[in-house]
């Protein structure tokens, strides 16, 4: 088989290197790509990042699986296109994509199928905002209704950082994406999620993990696209799956059929585990990043034939996935000033002394004229590592962090330490 990967992130270097490893694939392709992702597969010159142009090379270069990554296309009906042009696809057409592209949307279909999540209303001014923000109970969460790069969640503690916050959302601050605004209850407990390959009707799950979303140590500071994640979690056992089978996938998919929407491909959960039972905070029509990461690198089964089962609706002839044994954890180096605005171009160095059993997948990066390899974004690198303790994992993957540099290099340095303290426990 030749297959494309569609995005430039570490989330598609994951992925790429995934897809390489199996025997039914000939050749990788990704598009954009970056300087990792070269590594395991080619980089072909495509006219432009439209859907339409990319459509046309699978056409010509007779891709027999395309693979996407990025949130956006998917939104923008890249499934949709490449179906009609008779072309395989893993990824969700554009009406299922609207389970992301729109949190209004999301809660109002979980609100229908009487999926557990937080309270919420809906507000597109702010002045219906600012009444409902004087009768709330602090902390709370606002969240820009449509896609912000995982960076459009706030959690408020107090009146006026909320209204601050609310106004400035539906005045631009993340362009289109806050025009409509879900105030949302807070729920405290533990944050978890769970990715799941589905046909619409069948599912297979991969292992529950732990994503790390705030920028500082503790969790502190703003929220980022993930500042490291680590898979599996001890105490998300089989009979926490079967309650979210049963009271969140169950449920969601039936509820989707109703709407005619055909949801096939993967399916993200983000959940808070309150009391034991599971609230949904989003879902997410794609790999999420920084937990695909760890997932790719802990997953022993060849991942071709769930893409295909998504796809042809077969999914429940296949055999649950298989994975190693142990812990996988992952550490985003990022760049200075991230989430926010930061500098470029600096050279990277140490990528080849990471220890045994880590792996370097590429998130912002890109090769200078002079072929260095250069940062090129505000997560730059995913250091993954794997041991048989989550202790383990984390010590090999921090001393290969600790060996890579390039100028203003920042990440958190408590990764796991939920997974840590029970571990010691």
């Amino acid at each position: 088989m030749k297959v494309m990967v569609v995005g430039k992130g570490a989330r598609e270097h994951a992925l790429a290197w995934k897809i390489s490893q199996s025997p039914m694939v000939k050749k990788v392709f990704a598009f954009p790509g970056n300087a990792g992702i070269s590594e395991v597969a080619t980089i072909p010159v495509i006219e432009d990042d439209s859907v339409e142009a990319l459509s046309n090379f699978a056409l010509n270069e007779k891709i027999d699986l395309t693979v996407v990554g990025p949130e956006d296309y998917l939104a923008n009906g890249i499934s949709d296109v490449f179906e009609s042009k008779g072309l395989k696809i893993f990824g969700v057409n554009k009406a299922a994509a609207t389970l992301e592209s729109s949190k209004a949307f999301a809660k109002e279909v979980m609100e229908s199928a009487g999926i557990p999540t937080a309270f919420f209303s809906t507000v597109t001014d702010i002045k219906s905002g600012d009444d409902i923000l004087k009768s709330s109970t602090y902390p709370i969460v606002l969240k820009a209704d449509g896609l912000a790069a995982g960076k459009g969640v706030i959690i408020c503690n107090d009146y006026k950082t909320a209204k601050r916050e609310l106004s400035e959302m539906l005045a631009g601050k993340f362009k289109d994406a806050g025009t409509k605004v879900v105030i949302e209850q807070f729920l405290k407990g533990e944050e978890l999620s769970l990715l799941l390959f589905t046909d619409g009707t069948h599912t297979k799950r991969l292992l529950f993990s732990q994503d790390h979303k705030a920028l500082l140590e503790e969790d502190k500071g703003p929220n980022t696209g993930g500042m490291g994640a680590y898979t599996p979690v001890s105490f998300a056992d089989d009979n926490l799956y079967e309650k979210v089978d049963s009271l969140v996938t169950e449920p969601l998919l039936a509820e989707l059929k109703k709407r005619g929407i055909d949801y096939r491909g993967v399916l993200y959960i983000g959940l808070m585990i309150v009391d034991g039972l599971p609230y949904v905070l989003e879902y997410n029509v794609r790999f999420g990043d920084p937990e695909t990461e760890p997932l790719m690198f802990m997953l022993e089964s060849d991942i071709i034939p769930y893409f295909l089962g998504c796809i042809e609706k077969t999914l429940n002839k296949l055999p649950e996935m298989k994975w190693k044994n142990g812990y996988g954890a992952t550490v985003v180096m990022a760049s200075e000033g991230y989430p926010g605005s930061y500098s470029k171009g600096f050279q990277i160095d140490g990528l080849d002394s990471i220890e045994k059993g880590c792996s370097v997948f590429h998130a912002g990066t890109c090769l200078d004229h002079n072929g260095r390899i250069v940062t090129d974004g505000g997560r730059v690198l995913m250091v993954t590592g794997s041991g048989s303790t989550i202790k383990e994992a984390l010590e090999k993957t921090y001393k290969s962090v600790r060996n890579i540099s390039f100028k203003g290099a920042c990440f958190r340095s408590d990764i796991g330490y939920r997974e840590l303290k029970r571990e010691e426990k």
